[in-house]
């Protein structure tokens, strides 16, 4: 019996199957029980011949009659080494290869099983009947029944009158009907024709024609519907279709009909072969009926292996509109918040010990807010050349050199959403543009004890400008520009980091705990160099936050500027850890920076210096006060006015599975008023500082009812940035139901609402928009309340 007929299985749009429980099974086989996991000696038998397969048979009565025919009786059993067939009564027929069997009729097959009152087969054409066939698949879960089940070849069975369903339960929430299902199990397809979906008894879904795969390979069809309804495009719905064109190639063709805007287009593409992979995706809307205008999205990623060391990779994305993922964002991802999109393609090259290189070109979309201010597009580096050489514990040195030859392009202004806020006499499609050298080698001599380390540091920074204009009679002079085409600048930097671990026993809310003391001291020195004239291409002021204050350099970025530097920073951080399993249960970290001279190098010529000796303080701290509730909290505080420049706090509270409460606070001065606080009365001057709550919790409100919601608030804006509303219930058994809500803004002035049903059928699929990403990413510590499915194996079960 070489055929795999047997392995039915019935599901709509490439829906996945779960294990399902055979009815008549004891109650004790459906208690939990450990985990089965495959013996490594267990394995599939392939390509056997037939004339090497020996036969057993088992009954308590055998006989041989004068046609030569084998008669079974009584707990009859033909095995094989690929197949075992049961029943009361059976009949062989030698010559023929004919199988008659009357009473409990069974067949098992790759952990699949078929039962039947009588069967007939021929294991020599490999054709027959099964009449009212229960059947259960071992590698895919599903369970159904037929009237009758006819076998025309190796290849292809017809069940007729059918009725399937994923679910283990004993009364499956969920099945699926169909008059006649056609199993083609070479092409890996099946055909369902007038097939009904039930829910609770409820038809609701039909289709005429369904096609989907037998097993769980990928199979070409039309996948699960999606639907909802949202402010910015009315109702949508979506039936995608997948192409399974080959092992290592497939395509999606997705539909998306929106009543406010029309119907638009979206197809996927993605391809792997031997050393490289990628994909294509892409939208495209004739003409949005709001806009009226077509719109249109796409995105290309290659990454490709060519040997030596040597890869090559792209990414190029592209809209066709500033507004496009604000009236277009997918429910549930933050799209609408973009601002540049970025495209890149470069080769990399490491193929040496201590030496690796790349070479990148990076262009960017600029998406403008027409209800905000101007944003200024960034610098394309058409292209940028890198090269790296490190060595560590090189006679115990440690030798770094960074390398970098970037050509600048500024994006011609060419919006029609402002007026060009550039310079005094810099008009639309004027710019200039620049090649930045530059080169930074340090060498550290790391000493690392017990307890201690110290690591002395030297490192000679070196750059060059050679700028070009473009649309000007003459070189342009302004407050960001060069006022020659032609700068240099040659720095060291010199410091010295060191730090200390101290330890002690401690108890900590009455638990053994160890202590540690670490202090850590960082000393900067850089000499004052005039920068006023070097433009300004990718840098701009860092955060100030932990990991800057042991920083090189308070500008980040290309480093088109270098700040000069005499300064120290004095850091100390205390832990108390478990004794017993070494987990941090509290920490407690402060730092500060002491200023020997004032900072003369400012981002732009007329900005104001750093006068003060000292910097603000940085305090963080964080604890598990218990194995449920954590807190946190961060603050940037000025010791002399007072002021808070930046503040985070949280806490997160989950007393029990699918159960959390979360809130957090945050806070960042605008950084213009850090550096001069009378900016605010100035003429014109818009506060750019941020502050915002945020709340999340998921909440059991019955054993099968849960709330989920978070909610952001902009205490700056004074206004809701982000409302998420949520209910969920999980069934008896395979089935949960969500209704969520969601409003986010999508400009300055401008919020999109939003709203989707999802039915989730637990071994077919989701109907409605799929939730579980927005839930996961927005809510902390969300878990999805649907117990998981384990996989099926072959030896499922295995006698």
């Amino acid at each position: 019996m070489r055929s795999v007929w047997w392995a039915v299985l019935f599901a709509v749009g490439g829906a996945s199957a779960v294990q399902a429980q055979q009815p008549d099974a004891p109650a004790r086989a459906r208690a939990p029980v450990a985990e089965l996991r495959v013996a490594p000696n267990l394995q599939i038998h392939r390509n056997v011949n037939e004339d090497d397969m020996s036969a057993f048979l088992v009954a308590d009565k055998m006989e041989t009659d004068e046609n030569d025919k084998i008669i079974l009786t009584g707990s009859a059993q033909v095995r094989r080494i690929d197949s075992i067939v049961k029943g009361d009564h059976i009949d062989y027929e030698r010559s023929t290869g004919q199988v008659h069997v009357r009473g409990n009729g069974l067949i098992l097959r790759d952990a699949s099983v078929i039962k039947g009152p009588k069967l007939t087969y021929n294991v020599d054409s490999e054709t027959g009947q099964i009449s009212d066939p229960n059947f259960w698949l071992g590698a895919t879960g599903g369970a159904g029944t037929a009237t009758q089940a006819d076998i025309y070849s190796r290849d292809h069975m017809r069940l007729s009158d059918v009725t399937y369903s994923g679910c283990p339960c004993p009364d499956p929430s969920w099945y699926i009907e169909s008059p006649q299902v056609d199993l083609h199990f070479d092409d890996n397809e099946g055909i369902a024709r007038h097939g009904v979906l039930y829910f609770k008894d409820v038809p609701i879904l039909y289709s005429p024609w369904l096609s989907f795969p037998i097993k769980k390979e990928r199979k070409s069809g039309f996948l699960l519907p999606t639907y909802g309804t949202s402010s910015s495009g009315g109702f949508e719905l979506t039936l995608p279709y997948y192409f399974n064109i080959a092992p290592n190639y497939d395509a999606t063709i997705t539909p998306r009909y929106m009543a406010k805007r029309g119907m638009q287009l979206g197809a996927e593409f993605r391809y792997l072969g031997e050393g490289y992979s990628g994909q294509v995706y892409g939208t495209y809307l004739t003409n949005d009926q709001v806009a009226d205008r077509k719109r249109w999205y796409y995105a290309f990623q290659h990454a490709h292996s060519l040997g030596g060391g040597v890869n090559a990779s792209f990414d190029i994305r592209r809209v066709s509109d500033d507004d496009y993922f604000r009236d277009f964002s997918s429910f549930g991802l933050n799209e609408a918040s973009y601002t540049y999109l970025p495209s890149s393609a470069g080769l990399t090259w490491s193929g040496a010990k201590y030496f690796s290189t790349s070479l990148y070109a990076y262009s960017y979309q600029t998406l403008q807010d027409r209800t905000s201010s101007y944003l200024l597009p960034q610098y394309d580096k058409l292209p940028e050349l890198y090269v790296r050489g490190a060595r560590y514990n090189w006679g115990g040195f440690d030798v770094q050199s960074d390398n970098y030859a970037t050509r600048f392009v500024m994006p011609k202004f060419k919006y029609n959403t402002h007026d060009y806020p550039g310079p005094v006499g810099l008009e639309p499609y004027q710019s200039y543009d620049g090649t930045r050298f530059s080169s930074y080698t340090s060498v550290a001599y790391p000493i690392v004890r017990a307890g201690w380390y110290v690591t002395p540091k030297v490192g000679v920074h070196m750059s060059q400008y050679n700028m070009d204009w473009h649309g000007f009679s003459q070189p342009f002079v302004a407050a960001t520009g060069p006022q020659s085409k032609t700068q240099s600048r040659v720095l060291p930097i010199m410091s010295l980091d060191t730090g200390m671990t101290f330890e002690r026993d401690a108890s900590l809310f009455g638990n053994d705990s160890i202590q540690t003391l670490e202090p850590r001291l960082y000393y900067l020195r850089v000499p004052y160099r005039d920068q006023s004239e070097l433009p300004i291409f990718d840098t701009y002021y860092a955060d100030f936050n932990f990991a800057q204050a042991f920083d090189e350099n308070v500008f980040s970025g290309g480093w088109d500027r270098i700040a000069d530097a005499d300064q120290l920073t004095v850091g100390l951080t205390t832990r108390w850890l478990d004794a017993g399993s070494g987990f941090e249960r509290l920490s407690l970290s402060a730092a500060q920076r002491i200023y020997f001279r004032d900072q003369l190098v400012t981002l732009y010529p007329g900005d104001k210096g750093r006068t003060d000796t000292k910097s603000d303080y940085l305090v963080g701290a964080a604890a598990a006060l218990t194995d449920t509730l954590s807190v946190r909290f961060g603050a940037q505080f000025n010791p002399e006015s007072r002021d808070r420049n930046r503040m985070t706090a949280g806490f997160r509270w989950v007393p029990k599975r699918l159960a959390t409460i979360s809130a957090s606070y945050r806070y960042k001065r605008d950084p213009v008023q850090i550096t001069d606080p009378f900016v605010v009365y100035g003429p014109g001057y818009i506060d750019n500082s941020q502050e915002q709550v945020s709340v999340a919790s998921q909440w059991p409100l019955t054993n099968k009812i849960y709330a989920l919601g978070r909610y952001d608030y902009s205490l700056q804006e004074k206004r809701g940035t982000q409302s998420i509303l949520g209910l969920e219930y999980r069934g008896d058994c395979c089935w949960t139901a969500r209704v969520v809500m969601q409003r986010y803004a999508v400009s300055r002035e401008k919020a999109n609402t939003a709203m989707f049903f999802q039915l989730e059928l637990s071994g077919l699929g989701s109907l409605g928009t799929d939730p579980m990403r927005l839930l996961r990413e927005r809510i902390s510590g969300y878990e999805t309340i649907t117990p998981p499915v384990p996989e099926k194996t072959t030896f499922e079960r295995y006698e």
